[in-house]
């Protein structure tokens, strides 16, 4: 039976989306299709890609409402070197598209891929340290 805890959580979109299985696999689909595109691909270059790719992963889980493990640093904080480097709001389109098109080859119903993407558009200034 379940409870109704199991129904709250039922309603996050991390749940929603397919729980851990669902963004693990769509941020190691997402670095790939990073990682190959020229346009962003350069602000990876000295990245620990498994670290990188742990943190985005904690970071999706609590940003889509699952349990919060992220102990990373703020988001202005951990792409302050980037932006340094030129980071700007077509890098973050970028990124943007990736998303999408990751969360799409996932077969996330249209609905789901507009509030994941409104909510990593929600910090888009945080990321850009505007």
């Amino acid at each position: 039976m379940s409870g109704s805890n199991d129904q709250i959580q039922a309603d996050s979109l991390y749940e929603r989306i397919g729980g851990e299985a669902a963004v693990n696999a769509a941020v190691d689909i997402f670095y790939d299709k990073v990682l190959d595109d020229y346009r962003i691909n350069r602000f990876f270059g000295k990245s620990d890609m498994a670290k990188q790719a742990a943190h985005l992963k904690a970071f999706m889980t609590v940003a889509f409402g699952g349990p919060n493990e992220y102990t990373g640093r703020s988001l202005r904080d951990a792409h302050a070197r980037l932006v340094d480097l030129g980071l700007n709001d077509s890098h973050f389109d970028a990124v943007m598209e990736h998303l999408g098109a990751t969360l799409q080859e996932l077969n996330v119903p249209a609905e789901l891929i507009g509030e994941a993407a409104g909510l990593v558009e929600s910090v888009r200034s945080e990321v850009l340290g505007k």
